[in-house]
C-alpha cells in the first residue's frame, strides 16, 4: 500500500497490507487475549488507558506530523485533534466505572436483584480518515475499558495514524494481541465482515454503513454505524452581532475543509439580514488558509456539485475550481440564489463547498432544514433562546445547536437519524454500547 501526501501526491512510504491469513492470525491472538482481559479489574484497564493518552501527549508532534502528510489537514489541526482525543479519553476514565460497576437494583422480598455488564468480546472498529484519532478514540477506548478486544482497520488514508495508536497501546502495556490494527483497503473491511466477531462499528459514509449492517444481519450482533450528514443551519433576523456569527458558521462550514460529518453543510438566512450577512460570510472565507483534500478522487465529484449549482442559476460569489497546485486542492467555495434543486443543497458535499439560501420565515426554514435523507446535526443562531428551541425541536437531528455549531462533546451521544447512522458513541451510552447488560436474581 503506498501513502500519499495529498499535499503534494508525493508517496510517503510502502505498507504491507494485510492478507486473509494475517487477518485471521489477528483474530485468534485478539480472541485469546481477550479471555483474560475481560476477568481483568476494571481499575487496571483504565490505568494503561491513562498510560495511552499520557504518550499521546508526550507524542504529540510526531503524530500530528504524520497525521498532517498522509490526510493533508494543518499542521495545527493535526495537533488540535490529538489533544481533542486526550480529552475524550479523559471523560471514558473519570466515567466508566460508574457505568459498568455491577449496582443493585431492587431489593423488595427476599431476592436481591442486581445489575452488571460483560463485554461483547471481539470487535471490529472500521474507523474513518478524516478524524482518525477523535473518531477512533470514541470507539477503542471504551471498547477496551469494557473488556473487549479490537480489531481496529483504520482507514487505508490514515494507515500511519492507526498503526501509530496500536504501536501506544502497546507501549502503554495494553497486553499483547488485544488491540490488533488491520492494514488495507476494502478488502480487508471485507474481510473483517467474514470473520466471527461480537460487534462491528463503522465511521464512513452512508453506503458503505448500510452495506455493513446488511452483510452482518444474520449474526445478530451489535452493529454501530456513524455515517454522514447534511447538516443545516439557521440565521434567524434577530441575532445581535451579525458579523461574529458569520465568522462562527464559516469556520463550521470550513473546518477541516468541510471533511467532518458534522460540518455546516446548508446555511439559510432569514431575508431581513441576508444582504448584511453574505458579504461578512465571504471575507471570513477569504481569510482562511485550508489543507489539502484527502481523497484526490473526490475533487471531481466537488466540481460536478459546483458546475450543477451554476447551471440551475446559482451565483458563484467565490472559488469554484480545483487548486492549481500540486496536490488535491479545491478553492474555498461560496454559491449563493441556491435552491433545492441543486445537488448542492441535497447529497453531501464532504469539502469546502458551501451554498447559502435566502428564507422568509422560520416555518420555511424549519421545512428546508428537514428536505433531506440525513439527520445528524442541526443548528440554530438566534438571541432567543425559546425560539431557537422551538425550531430546532422541529428539525430530525440526533444533535441540536443553539447560536454554534459543528461541536462535540463526550458528554453528550453522538447519533444520527435517517442515512446518519444507528447507535450512539460517546456519553453513557457510547460506553454501554460495548457491554452486554446481566441481570442477577439472587435468593438466599
Amino acid at each position: 500500500m503506498k501513502i500519499v501526501n495529498p499535499s503534494n501526491n508525493q508517496v510517503i512510504k510502502e505498507i504491507q497490507e494485510d492478507s486473509k491469513d494475517t487477518i485471521h492470525q489477528k483474530y485468534n491472538k485478539a480472541s485469546d487475549a481477550q479471555k483474560d482481559w475481560q476477568h481483568s479489574k476494571l481499575e487496571d484497564r483504565l490505568k494503561i488507558i491513562a498510560q495511552f493518552s499520557a504518550l499521546l501527549e508526550k507524542e504529540c508532534e510526531s503524530l500530528a506530523k504524520d497525521l498532517s502528510d498522509e490526510v493533508g489537514k494543518p499542521l495545527q489541526e493535526a495537533r488540535n485533534e490529538v489533544n481533542g482525543a486526550r480529552g475524550r479519553i479523559q471523560f471514558f476514565i473519570e466515567n466508566a466505572k460508574k457505568w459498568l460497576s455491577p449496582s443493585l437494583q431492587n431489593t423488595a422480598g427476599n431476592t436481591a436483584e442486581e445489575l452488571s455488564f460483560d463485554p461483547l468480546g471481539v470487535i471490529a472498529n472500521i474507523s474513518a480518515w478524516n478524524y482518525p484519532f477523535l473518531v477512533g478514540v470514541n470507539v477503542f477506548v471504551p471498547a477496551l475499558i469494557a473488556g473487549n478486544a479490537v480489531l481496529y482497520k483504520p482507514s487505508e488514508f490514515a494507515t500511519m495514524t492507526g498503526l501509530n495508536i496500536g504501536r501506544l497501546l502497546k507501549e502503554a502495556g495494553l497486553p499483547s494481541g488485544l488491540f490488533q490494527v488491520v492494514v488495507g483497503d476494502y478488502h480487508a473491511g471485507e474481510r473483517l465482515l467474514e470473520l466471527p466477531l461480537d460487534g462491528y462499528f463503522f465511521t464512513g459514509s452512508y453506503k458503505t454503513g448500510k452495506y455493513i449492517a446488511e452483510r452482518v444481519a444474520s449474526k445478530l450482533v451489535p452493529v454501530g454505524l456513524e455515517l454522514g450528514g447534511k447538516d443545516p443551519l439557521y440565521v434567524t433576523e434577530d441575532v445581535q452581532d451579525l458579523k461574529q456569527v458569520a465568522g462562527a458558521v464559516a469556520e463550521g462550514c470550513f473546518y477541516n475543509n468541510g471533511q467532518s460529518c458534522c460540518a455546516v453543510e446548508r446555511v439559510y438566512i432569514h431575508e431581513k439580514v441576508y444582504d448584511q450577512f453574505v458579504p461578512l460570510f465571504i471575507e471570513e472565507v477569504k481569510s482562511f488558509t485550508t489543507g489539502a483534500i484527502t481523497r484526490s478522487a473526490h475533487l471531481d465529484f466537488l466540481q460536478k456539485q459546483v458546475d450543477d449549482a451554476v447551471k440551475k442559476g446559482a451565483k458563484l460569489e467565490l472559488g469554484g475550481r480545483k487548486g492549481n497546485a500540486d496536490g488535491s486542492f479545491f478553492e474555498s467555495t461560496v454559491l449563493t440564489n441556491v435552491n433545492h434543486e441543486m445537488l448542492v443543497m441535497k447529497e453531501e458535499t464532504f469539502g469546502p463547498v458551501i451554498g447559502l439560501m435566502k428564507v422568509k420565515s422560520d416555518q420555511e426554514a424549519i421545512k428546508l432544514m428537514n428536505d433531506c435523507e440525513y439527520g445528524l446535526t442541526a443548528s440554530v443562531y438566534s438571541k432567543d433562546i425559546e425560539r431557537a428551541k422551538k425550531i430546532i425541536s422541529q428539525v430530525n437531528s440526533g444533535t441540536s445547536y443553539i447560536n454554534c455549531c459543528d461541536r462535540v462533546s463526550p458528554y453528550l451521544p453522538w447519533s444520527g437519524r435517517n442515512k446518519s447512522g444507528l447507535g450512539s458513541t460517546l456519553s453513557y451510552l457510547g460506553i454501554l454500547a460495548f457491554a452486554r447488560p446481566r441481570g442477577w436474581h439472587i435468593r438466599s
